[in-house]
């Protein structure tokens, strides 16, 4: 079963920052996965809320702060005061850190509460830049955006995001079209996620962070997880 770190290894380290991906980056995991929303001045940021109220020392929506600002504030104190240096990284930082490793990185477009205009070019431009597409997955509640993905660059992986059991979730992802299935793990082992699996369509599922319940996952055929602990999850999974 392939293993996600979850915003980085976010279990053990304060989530999307460079800290919790650096430790995600040496691990022997297939992939991580991390949230991207944008600044008032157009910047791509990596973090999971609309606002940063709950994992920095300010306030307020990322849409309405300039880089520069967010910049300034303390994202790591939060999760442990030896974490205090930790800033909101950049997309381009984050990318960075995976440059020269081999994981799969999954960008979770955060553009179901606010439509971000312009997000996903520069996203898809960002990647093509820096020759990242094959190791990208573009994952999104706003299935528009992931609509968008596709028309825009059919080569790039694309997944919906969904967090309630589903009625003909293939005929769905085919007509967005998606990839990939990714959903909340106690809906992916109902019997029309079983259709999705049998078709070959990966279904991965978050977050998982016991042993037992990725045991269930895998047994069922999910092809990956998403899980805040992935060096415990990877050893625990090795084992069997």
């Amino acid at each position: 079963m392939e293993i996600f770190a979850h915003r980085g290894a976010s279990g053990n380290y304060p989530e999307n920052t460079i800290a919790a991906f650096k430790e995600a980056a040496r691990l022997p995991i297939y992939g991580v996965e991390f949230d991207v929303h944008m600044t008032l001045d157009g910047e791509l940021v990596v973090i999971h809320d609309e606002t940063i109220d709950r994992t920095s020392n300010g306030t307020g929506y990322v849409k309405d702060i300039l880089l520069k600002d967010l910049k300034k504030y303390d994202f790591g104190s939060w999760f442990l005061s030896n974490f205090q240096d930790e800033t909101i990284p950049t997309l381009n930082e984050v990318l960075d850190i995976f440059h020269l490793t081999e994981h799969k990185l999954n960008i979770e477009l955060k553009s179901d509460i606010f439509p971000y205009e312009g997000m996903v070019s520069k996203v898809l431009d960002l990647i093509a830049e820096r020759q990242m597409e094959p190791r990208v997955i573009i994952s999104s509640f706003d299935h528009t955006a992931v609509q968008f993905v596709k028309q825009l660059n059919p080569r790039i992986e694309t997944a919906a995001l969904f967090m309630e059991v589903l009625v003909h979730p293939l005929d769905y992802l085919r007509k967005i079209p998606a990839d990939a299935l990714h959903i909340l793990f106690p809906a992916a082992i109902r019997p029309s996620i079983a259709e999705v699996i049998k078709s070959g369509m990966p279904v991965r599922t978050f977050t998982v962070n016991d042993e037992t319940y990725a045991m269930t996952l895998k047994q069922a055929g999910v092809q990956a997880m998403f899980t805040d602990y992935p060096e415990k999850m990877f050893t625990s999974l090795s084992s069997k």
